[in-house]
């Protein structure tokens, strides 16, 4: 299960649901009920604050599959012995949410950068502004050898 919900780790929830379809672990089947339940839950969620919701932009943020109960059962092998059959369950957890809307960028102001000190790596220093000096550096240390 590890396998497949590191496929969909990250993804956009319909990019998450074709992947899952179309792959062909049979663990692909479970978790997408799970992520199916995952979804609804967040618009559930939304309904109940009453805010908008756009399923098509929820993102698989937190998936993890964790080791289950283990159900242990016994069958029969030769010379009337039995076998241990290890029956193992994981638990499936995944958490979606909305992207942020995307802030619209504005370009920086020069003139404001300039203000406040501040200029471009590797652009000149403004005319009439004090050369910058070099940095003092320490005492070189000395290498003590042993005796």
């Amino acid at each position: 299960m590890r396998l497949v919900i590191d496929l969909i780790r990250g993804r956009v929830v319909p990019e998450a649901y074709a992947i899952l379809r179309f792959s062909k672990k049979r663990a692909a089947k479970q978790i997408h009920k799970v992520l199916k339940s995952a979804v609804a839950n967040c618009e559930q969620k939304a309904l109940r604050k009453n805010e908008p919701l756009d399923v098509d932009r929820l993102r698989v943020r937190y998936a993890i599959v964790n080791e289950g109960a283990t159900l242990k059962r016994f069958g029969s092998a030769a010379m009337g012995r039995a076998t241990p059959i290890m029956k193992r369950t994981s638990h499936v957890e995944i958490h979606v949410a909305a992207d942020p809307a995307p802030a619209p960028k504005t370009p920086a102001a020069p003139a404001a950068n300039a203000a406040a000190g501040k200029r471009a790596k590797g652009a000149k220093p403004a005319a009439g502004a004090p050369p910058k000096r070099p940095k003092a550096r320490a005492a070189a240390r000395t290498k003590k050898g042993k005796k």
